[in-house]
């Protein structure tokens, strides 16, 4: 198939390009061409964020399918799908699963209700366009997304206190449940999509299979890091207690969040190949270590203020 991606050459997009041309498929890659791309792949370079650009590159090209990775907002996403309405088979949009309104009752499934005051808002309101533009669409809602190349300090955040012997400070009390789910996992379940009658208009949850508390995930980037897990100190706090201003302290929600991704595994053929620990390992190894983030200074500023005060 001849498929464009929006974006491709951060995080998830690396992935599935990788993936795509292991299938065989042709892919281009629309972008500002600030990274490089593999020799295999077609590269257009525009600004996205400019719908008159977008039409003068786009317009005259056809492709059978379309992953929009990187749209946040109706208005990224909107000029895109007007381009190519009626001319492609399958359009995958990348929302999230940060859209669910909170709740008492978990996991979150795909027919929850969405959240109208989330920052992910946006995502929500591009699903609603494509399914009243009888578009053929897809749309993947992960939750938080791990494993080499991230650019979200996740795993990281954790590993940058693991491997130096700092405390982890976790607020509350450490027994929210939350979900990670490895960025190869996502990208197959992705691919997956492609030649599938049966997903088109339809949304899914895609993460790894288990939950996980904040205080285990703690422990299980410890044992990621050949540390002793049972040696870790974690230190609860009450958030409510300090005034970070924008500053952020810790890098999820203190919430339950996890979603329930059964529907993804039935109708995907798809099934997450990484367990919790085996994707921090692999985090670790082939990013944090790679990288050598584990020499770098790091701002524990905000954590010393918690500690403070312990």
């Amino acid at each position: 198939m001849r498929i464009l991606i929006m974006g491709g050459t951060r995080f998830i997009g690396v992935y599935l390009t990788r993936i795509l041309l292991e299938q065989g498929h042709k892919v281009t890659l629309f972008n500002r061409g600030n990274k490089p791309v593999p020799a295999a792949v077609e590269q257009i370079l525009g600004d996205r964020t400019n719908p008159t650009d977008l039409k003068e590159k786009l317009m005259g090209k056809d492709f059978d399918a379309i992953f929009d990775n990187n749209g946040r907002e109706l208005s990224d996403t909107q000029p895109l799908a007007e381009i190519f309405q009626g001319r492609v088979q399958h359009f995958v949009y990348m929302s999230s699963a940060g859209v669910y309104l909170k709740s008492d009752q978990m996991p979150h499934f795909e027919s929850d209700p969405v959240d109208p005051k989330s920052r992910h808002k946006g995502k929500h309101d591009t699903e609603t366009y494509l399914a009243a533009q009888k578009l053929p669409f897809t749309s993947i809602r992960p939750t938080y997304i791990y494993g080499p190349q991230n650019y979200n300090d996740l795993e990281a955040w954790f590993f940058d206190r693991i491997v130096r012997d700092r405390p982890v400070p976790i607020p509350s009390h450490g027994q929210h449940f939350t979900q990670f789910g490895h960025v190869q996992d996502l990208a197959q379940a992705m691919a997956n999509v492609l030649g599938n009658a049966q997903v088109i208009g339809q949304i899914y949850n895609v993460s790894g299979d288990r939950f996980v508390t904040f205080d285990g995930l703690a422990r299980a980037c410890a044992a990621a890091a050949g540390k002793d897990p049972n040696a870790l100190k974690i230190v609860h706090y009450d958030a409510k207690q300090f005034d970070f201003g924008k500053r952020k302290a810790f890098p999820m929600r203190t919430q339950h969040f996890f979603a329930d991704i059964h529907k993804a595994t039935q109708d995907l053929n798809w099934q997450p190949q990484f367990d919790l620990l085996s994707g921090l390992k692999d985090s670790f190894q082939n990013d944090y270590l790679a990288s050598k983030r584990d020499q770098a200074t790091i701002d524990f500023s905000i954590d010393d203020e918690i500690l403070g005060r312990q």
